[in-house]
């Protein structure tokens, strides 16, 4: 029919408004296609299976591999590190507890979903004083120690780092991106204030991805993004687009969201604060990264004017469309509903949370219940036709309270396969293990974990790690900082006990632990650390096993773990020790340490 009977029946009442429109859509005349700036990226026809491929020059929106979540890190409500919160997930019990101290006014506030000690917080690893961290938002110190043990979790503090090469060649190419929509500490610092003589409070959302990008010399984008309960969703979706065009080579992307502030607290709000570190797939394994799991695609779109179900159609359509895989082979749909009972309402954490249950959900198989008292069941794979499993496969979904909608598809990681198992191994070749920390304490408490961690790996049931894997994580996946030990052992007892006697009594100066504080500016660094050639005389040390000549300049300040990183499997090793404490405005002036 044409558009004039269109109209017609239409006012008629014999065909409803959506009929109508694709009716006439139907009806417009053919034009050019617009230019864009990339091509679009569709599920190949059926039909062209057996057609010889055809090259193209730029990359789809979304390539075949997708993008691996390398790095992984949070805390929740009764959960300070994700293994506990796996815990909390299959135990949905309920988190809300009545406030910490410090929430506000007494009498003004109710049960929430909160996270504990978050007044405390570890200034001298990142290189700021007491009173600095007292004047920023405690938002913003803990997205800087939980984005950290996500970088050092995955590696990439150290060599990895540097090799984080963008498309233009510049090296430590990560892109920072924080997810924030709150600012409760101002208002309870304004609100206590009585005079202008304290110093400046450390404000606004820019700070937090800019800090971190400062103090690690990230050289990547570096935004925050407000778009309420889907600014995490959004800030992954934004550092998809950096990663795909090559303005980064890796992108951490982490949320931060705390009720310090009774005008925010509620029976159901909840708080959150988590990170993520994502590479492109096909790099991920050509690297030897941990993947967690993978984002196949992304969407964000506003719901206008329209109800909900017309924008979940439309997330369904631009995401599950861009990788070709059917609605059906979706098995699990997170929500903010589905991490509620775990977080609460965790506003600009909501996604995070969200992303961090699925992914422990898709990394162990296992579907989780969403009522007490229920229990996990092993996660079935999808199968095709002929019975081939298929990837696990799930929906990420949340809403901002403004409209932005934003959505991941993600899966297992179908090669799980490590090459290069672990193993220990006594009587081995003499290993150099470099341990380093921002001072000494930090170096002793740091040298304690790893004590009780070698222990453990030799005593575990299991196999644990190779001593040179160990040793090699750490020269590869740790940055040099100025306080450093340097010990040479032939197998994992024999590190344990070294790093043992050194935390009991770092000052002995016995035994095979060597150790320095460089910020006392009396050691004098060689030049070699200035030459050119410097890489190529390290890479040399290291092959020959010169362990004498590397300790000595490891002690003198040369950076001996700067040499191009093999691409061997990343080593899962403890990461380094926070010494947090107390720090919050008013208290009066902190100690320095």
């Amino acid at each position: 029919m044409d558009n004039r009977e269109i109209l017609i029946r239409f006012k008629d009442g014999t065909i409803d408004s959506r009929r109508a429109i694709a009716l006439l859509r139907n009806n417009l005349p053919e034009r050019p296609e617009p230019t864009r700036l990339r091509p679009p990226h569709r599920p190949p026809h059926p039909a062209a299976a057996s057609a010889p491929p055809v090259a193209i020059e730029e990359e789809p929106p979304f390539g075949p591999d997708g993008w691996a979540v390398i790095g992984m890190a949070g805390r929740y409500p009764q959960a300070p590190d994700l293994d506990a919160f796996w815990l909390r997930v299959l135990e949905p019990r309920e988190t809300r507890t009545d406030p910490p101290k410090r929430r506000g006014a007494a009498g003004d506030s109710v049960p929430g979903h909160f996270i504990e000690h978050v007044d405390k917080f570890d200034p001298e690893f990142f290189g700021l004083t007491g009173e600095q961290a007292a004047m920023m938002d405690p938002q913003e110190r803990l997205f800087l120690e939980v984005a950290w043990e996500a970088l050092e979790g995955a590696g990439y503090t150290g060599a990895r780092l540097d090799a984080l090469i963008a498309a233009d060649g510049e090296p430590r190419s990560v892109g920072v991106y924080a997810a924030i929509s709150s600012a409760d500490y101002a208002a309870l610092v304004l609100k206590d204030q009585t005079d202008d003589s304290g110093p400046p409070l450390a404000n606004g959302h820019w700070r937090l991805p800019n800090r971190l990008s400062a103090l690690l010399d990230l050289r990547g984008p570096s935004h925050s993004v407000d778009t309420a309960e889907s600014s995490f969703l959004t800030a992954v979706h934004q550092a998809l687009d950096a990663l795909r065009s090559g303005e980064c080579a890796a992108a951490l992307v982490g949320a931060v969201d705390l009720r310090l502030h009774p005008s925010r607290q509620a029976p159901d709000s909840g708080e959150g604060v988590g990170a993520v570190l994502l590479k492109p797939l096909a790099a991920a394994r050509a690297d030897g990264d941990t993947v967690h799991a993978v984002i196949r695609s992304s969407a964000v779109v506003h719901q206008g004017r329209h109800d909900l179900s017309a924008v979940e159609e439309r997330l369904v359509r631009r995401s599950h469309a861009a990788t070709g895989i059917a609605t059906a082979d979706i098995t699990l749909r997170e929500t903010a509903h589905s991490v509620a009972r775990c977080v609460g309402d965790a506003g600009a954490a909501t996604g995070i949370a969200a992303l961090t249950r699925t992914v422990l959900q898709l990394r162990n198989a296992a579907l989780a219940p969403d009522v007490p008292d229920a229990r996990a069941v092993p996660w079935a794979p999808n199968t095709t036709a002929d019975g081939t499993p298929l990837p696990r496969r799930a929906s990420v979904t949340v809403r901002g309270s403004g409209g932005l909608c934003a959505q991941l598809v993600v899966e297992e990681n179908a090669d799980r396969g490590r090459p290069g198992a672990a193993r220990t191994t006594d009587g081995q070749e003499e290993e150099l293990v470099l341990l380093s920390a921002p001072t000494p304490q930090h170096l002793v408490v740091t040298a304690r974990r790893f004590a009780v961690w070698a222990a453990a790996q030799h005593d575990a049931a299991q196999p644990g790690p190779e001593l040179a894997d160990m040793a090699r994580e750490l020269r590869t996946g740790r940055g040099a900082m100025a306080c450093r030990l340097a010990v040479t052992v032939r197998d994992t007892t024999q590190l344990a006990a070294a790093l043992r006697a050194f935390a009991t009594d770092p000052g002995a100066g016995s035994g095979p632990v060597r150790s320095t504080d460089l910020r006392t500016g009396q050691t004098l660094s060689p030049l070699i650390g200035e030459l050119p050639e410097t890489r190529d005389y390290l890479t040399a040390l290291w092959q020959g096993r010169r362990y004498g000549q590397l300790t000595r300049l490891w002690l003198c300040g040369v950076d001996v773990t700067a040499v191009a990183p093999p691409r061997t499997p990343v080593l899962p090793v403890p990461t380094s020790t926070l010494i947090r404490r107390p720090l919050w405005y008013g208290r009066g002036p902190e100690r320095d340490r």
